[in-house]
């Protein structure tokens, strides 16, 4: 097995994507790797973001920047946490197509894993964040583990 020395955790600043942040965090632990986060801001409500049919409304743009800050800001915490105990912990936040922007920073900060949440996206979830995971897993050129979404809980 090779080493791994710089994971990536790519995020997109929701609740669920602190248990990718666990895993990624355990695996640095044991293999003394640095942890580089990545949130991926795709914005939905630009031109570019449009991928379904749906009339524009200011309140739902106001909703998404909501759950947005909230859950980056529980993501702040956890990773504050990890580096007061000692752990590298390097943040990046980007905006723009989701794949693109993690394929840059793969190549980038020479990365040995990533972490990801895998699950089976629905319509909204695609227009909110682009392209699901199955793109990334086909173009990235190191282990990708995919971590399991807890939607019950």
């Amino acid at each position: 097995m090779e080493d791994i020395n710089r994971i990536l955790v790519v995020t997109r600043s929701t609740k669920y994507c602190q248990k990718a942040v666990h895993y990624a965090v355990s695996i640095a632990r044991k293999y003394d790797a640095e942890i580089i986060i990545l949130h991926v801001i795709h914005n939905p409500f630009g031109l570019e973001g449009w991928n379904l049919p749906l009339a524009y409304r200011p309140d739902m743009e106001e909703e998404y920047k909501r759950i947005f800050t909230a859950a980056k800001a529980d993501l702040d915490r956890m990773i504050e946490a990890e580096r007061a105990s000692g752990l590298p912990i390097k943040e990046l936040i980007v905006e723009g197509d989701p794949t693109k922007k993690i394929f840059e920073t793969v190549e980038k900060e020479k990365i040995d894993l990533i972490v990801m949440l895998s699950y089976q996206q629905w319509r909204l979830e695609h227009w909110l964040f682009g392209a699901g995971t199955d793109e990334v897993v086909r173009r990235m050129p190191c282990s990708v583990l995919l971590i399991e979404k807890d939607i019950g809980g």
